[in-house]
């Protein structure tokens, strides 16, 4: 009867794992923005690209982003399961094993780099790689649970999309291409400082040394207020840069007044309030948010060129 169990247990067990759960591994929403952004960063580039290598290149850096979300919920998969936000996603649900997400994550990684340099130029190949090395063992491995400077940190590796898109079709990285990727980086801690906040038990339970458990939620609230002030300033710099014109111009000024009018009421938010309905409305709105800016600037460049 052993004997039998333990043929039994060394017989190569059959995934029952769905596309869908593979999908899922990719991250997809934080997949899309990367890809929009990215094709942002394209565009707006001076010079152009062949409409078939720029597909295959945007696919390439989608498949690079879903790599480094995989490789995140491998290492993550043990705080992954005790936080309400992540327990169903495919490891700690039971639906993908931490061996499979693995050798997928690094397979895609390989993939996308290499076909990236091969395809547009080796900047854009090796700003990914860098990329995915980044989020996957400096942010997730390292940063995210030893500082709760682990999103501010680590917020540039979903902020590097646009220069990337650049780069594949320059081949050169620049200061307009640095400042896209300033707004998503400063975008980004009063973006998840807001969740951390309403999550904040989530966070306790799982160890992780976000801002509001570690310095507190005054401390997170007023920092969570220069940084979105930081935002709406940079977010401007397109337009006298030249490469936005005064319609995303006004934009960028309206949305970033609207931001910080969001920050001011968390801010003002008495601490330990129970509903944290400020901080969830800045959440809300921080996506949006960061969608139309990048929005209107894809939009008003397209009818720009096509007026031209």
């Amino acid at each position: 009867m052993a004997l039998v169990d333990n043929i039994e247990a060394a017989e190569p067990r059959i995934s029952e794992a769905t596309p869908r759960d593979y999908f899922d591994l990719l991250k997809p929403r934080v997949m899309s923005l990367v890809v929009f952004t990215a094709l942002v960063g394209m565009l707006v580039a001076p010079g152009a690209i062949n409409p078939f290598i720029a597909a295959v290149a945007i696919l390439a850096i989608a498949v690079g982003a879903g790599a480094s979300g995989a490789l995140n919920m491998w290492y993550d998969a043990d705080v992954d399961a005790v936080m309400s936000r992540t327990a169903r996603r495919p490891i700690p649900s039971g639906r993908v094993g931490r061996d499979e997400t693995l050798v997928f994550g690094l397979v895609l990684s390989v993939l996308s780099v290499m076909t990236l340099g091969l395809i547009t130029n080796w900047v854009a190949g090796g700003l990914l790689a860098f990329t995915i090395f980044f989020y996957a063992v400096i942010y997730t491995m390292w940063l995210k649970r030893t500082t709760p400077q682990n999103i501010v940190i680590g917020g540039a590796a979903g902020a590097f999309p646009p220069m990337i898109g650049w780069a594949a079709v320059t081949g050169t990285l620049t200061l307009e291409s640095a400042v896209l990727f300033m707004i998503i980086f400063l975008w980004t801690p009063p973006h998840f400082w807001a969740l951390a906040l309403f999550k904040l038990r989530d966070y306790e339970i799982a160890g992780m040394p976000m801002m509001p458990n570690v310095a507190g939620e005054r401390s997170t609230k007023r920092q969570m207020l220069v940084y979105s002030v930081l935002l709406a300033a940079f977010a401007v710099l397109p337009w006298p840069l030249g490469f936005a014109g005064p319609v995303y111009g006004a934009a960028a000024i309206l949305l970033g007044a609207n931001f910080i009018r969001h920050a001011v009421a968390v801010w003002r938010m008495a601490d330990g309030d129970a509903t944290m309905v400020p901080a969830k409305r800045l959440f809300g709105f921080s996506l949006t948010y960061l969608f139309a800016i990048f929005a209107v600037l894809f939009v008003e460049t397209v009818l720009m060129r096509v007026l031209a």
